[in-house]
């Protein structure tokens, strides 16, 4: 069994794991919500349960692609993660990672190269959203089309992500279909794949609104896709790979002034920016610049579950992505606290987070929605569990049942926070035949866990470890991460899963 001490060590692994939530964690709290499902924080902590890891973003100099990624990569996200994902896109891109000064604070700086060069000025990355009808007198342009932002350097990597794609791509850029055919195709985890999808939908849905188009005619010109492309995948598999269980942003600076854009002269924050933010606590400071560009309204509204002021919470470790430009007397920079989330009772009697405290079986509230299903198509019945997955549901599954008339059907059964349960319901009845939903809360209690990282000879595999009162009662490897090399390396799924166990009881004789 693994010692206090080893536990700890193997605290500092959890960074360089994927944290992919999957179906069989039915106690749920790995999934993240999407914002278009967020509530407060407070809503989403468990009263009794053991301590969970956050990442708190501080967007007190706003935020955008290049500086979310480089706050990761400072917070200890590893590089090789980032150049092995700009090489799996493929899209004749690399990445530059430096460290920089931004008014005395030292930060990592994120670019992204497009076809050996950054897109000129570097300062501002042009908007990279365009729509088809104003294609043909916007077309000699191809870098102008729409307004810039001073933020967004994007995501460099050491390496190439491939061969060019110059030959390939149009020059009025790639639709949203094709974006998502890229990223679907890419060898990241699924559920990277599903956020940055999401993030894209969330910058097409809002273009298309302010422009009064449907969103299949909205577009990312050359340059500026592969960008966007980068910065936001990269985004996906970086939140994943820190390893928390929730993101949560503090109110964000949007900065002021204008910004001038193929439309004219727009105030700041941009349209696409307001439109992204919507729900979302926001000010303006003294900096009269953009500091909120879309791209990084999107990844926020996506991957943050809540806003608001720091929270309480045991630091573990601290990142800073910089900006492009360097502001007098404010540090253009993003700041990432991880750390574990200090519970309110803990609060009140004024005692931080201890082993004593996160070993013992945690207690919670759920919602359990039901509905009884006899005419859907097994086909839209596997999309809707992904769209309630995505939805933030702890776990979805079906039970066959026997209905009336003689009818074989399947009740379909949603373990949710109480806070998610009004907009699961609302899915359940968008996209199934039921004319009635069944909704409870029920208490349950759930086992302490954390992730651990072992080193097989085919690659690292993520062990998922609960333990009740200090002793460890249960872990298992995760199945995806043997999948993955299981498909890769062209072993048996069972052999991996077999190296994974022994590497982890091996490791546990080891002094440290």
């Amino acid at each position: 069994m693994p010692n206090d001490e080893q536990r700890r060590t193997n605290d500092s692994a959890l960074a360089h794991g994927v944290r992919r939530a999957t179906h069989d964690q039915a106690a749920g709290d790995d999934r993240q919500p999407t914002a278009d499902h967020r509530s407060a924080y407070d809503a989403r902590r468990t009263t009794y349960g053991a301590p969970r890891r956050i990442a708190y973003l501080d967007g007190f100099s706003g935020i955008s692609g290049d500086m979310f990624l480089g706050a990761l990569l400072d917070a200890g996200v590893p590089v090789e993660l980032f150049q092995k994902t700009v090489e799996a896109l493929n899209v004749g891109a690399m990445l530059e990672i430096t460290r920089v000064n931004r008014s005395g604070i030292s930060a990592t700086k994120a670019d992204v190269l497009v076809k050996g060069k950054a897109e000129n000025p570097r300062e501002h990355n042009p908007h990279p959203f365009h729509h088809e009808d104003e294609h043909a007198h916007q077309h000699s342009h191809p870098h102008t089309h729409s307004h810039e932002h001073q933020h967004e350097s994007g995501v460099q990597a050491s390496s190439h992500s491939g061969r060019e794609t110059g030959a390939t791509v149009h020059s009025h850029g790639r639709h949203l279909t094709e974006i998502r055919q890229i990223i679907s195709q890419t060898n990241i985890s699924n559920s990277a794949k599903r956020t940055a999808i999401t993030m894209f939908e969330k910058l097409g849905a809002a273009e298309a609104k302010i422009h009064n188009v449907p969103i299949e005619k909205i577009h990312f010109h050359e340059v500026g896709a592969v960008d966007a492309i980068v910065d936001i995948v990269c985004a996906a598999v970086g939140a994943e790979a820190l390893g928390v269980d929730q993101f949560i942003c503090s109110p964000l600076n949007l900065g002021g002034g204008t910004v001038v854009c193929a439309h004219g002269t727009f105030p700041v924050p941009a349209p696409a920016t307001v439109e992204l933010l919507h729900g979302v606590p926001v000010y303006s400071g003294e900096i009269q610049k953009e500091l909120v560009t879309p791209t990084g309204a999107a990844i926020v509204a996506t991957l943050a579950s809540g806003f608001e002021d720091f929270p309480t919470m045991k630091i573990e470790k601290t990142g800073y992505g910089a900006g492009t430009r360097d502001f007098a007397g404010q540090p253009n920079v993003l700041r990432i606290v991880v750390g574990q989330e200090f519970p309110a009772d803990l609060a009140d009697k004024n005692v931080l987070p201890t082993q004593s405290h996160s070993t013992r079986v945690g207690q919670d509230t759920v919602s359990v929605i039901e509905a009884n299903l006899d005419d859907l198509s097994p086909q839209v019945f596997g999309y809707v569990m992904e769209k309630l997955f995505e939805a933030g549901a702890l776990d979805v599954f079906g039970t066959p049942v026997q209905m009336k008339k003689n009818r074989p059907g399947t009740v379909l059964t949603v373990l949710a926070k109480p806070a998610d349960a009004d907009n699961l319901t609302e899915i359940i009845f968008a996209e199934t035949t039921t004319l009635g939903v069944r909704r409870r809360e029920e208490r349950r209690q759930v086992l302490a866990r954390e992730w651990q990282t072992v080193g097989t000879r085919f690659g690292e595999v993520r062990i998922k470890v609960a333990s009740m009162n200090g002793t460890i009662s249960s872990y298992a490897p995760e199945y995806e991460d043997c999948r993955r090399i299981a498909a890769d390396q062209r072993v048996p799924l069972k052999q991996v899963m077999q190296e994974a166990v022994q590497a982890y009881l091996q490791g546990t004789s080891k002094k440290h």
